[in-house]
C-alpha cells in the first residue's frame, strides 16, 4: 500500500459532512466513497475536490505509508 486514506475518515467523522452529503450534496459518486473505503487509487481531482469541500490540506485526507512491496525505483 503507498498511499492510504485513514485521515480521510477522521477528518469525514470531526466534520459536518458525511457519505450521503458527499454523494447528494456535493456530487461525489459512490463509487469515489468505495475507492477511499479500500484504499484504491484516486486521481488528483477527485483530492482537490475533497480538499475543497471539507476546506482542509491533503494530509488530511491521505497519506504515504512506505511498504517493502514497493516496486523498486
Amino acid at each position: 500500500m503507498l498511499i492510504e486514506y485513514s485521515p480521510f475518515w477522521d477528518t469525514l467523522k470531526n466534520s459536518q459532512e458525511s457519505t450521503y452529503t458527499l454523494i447528494h450534496k456535493h456530487h461525489v459518486s459512490g463509487a469515489i466513497v468505495d475507492k477511499l473505503r479500500k484504499n484504491k487509487p484516486l486521481n488528483t481531482t477527485t483530492l482537490n475536490d475533497l480538499c475543497r469541500i471539507f476546506n482542509c490540506q491533503i494530509q488530511d485526507i491521505c497519506q504515504y505509508m512506505p511498504s517493502d512491496e514497493d516496486q523498486k525505483l
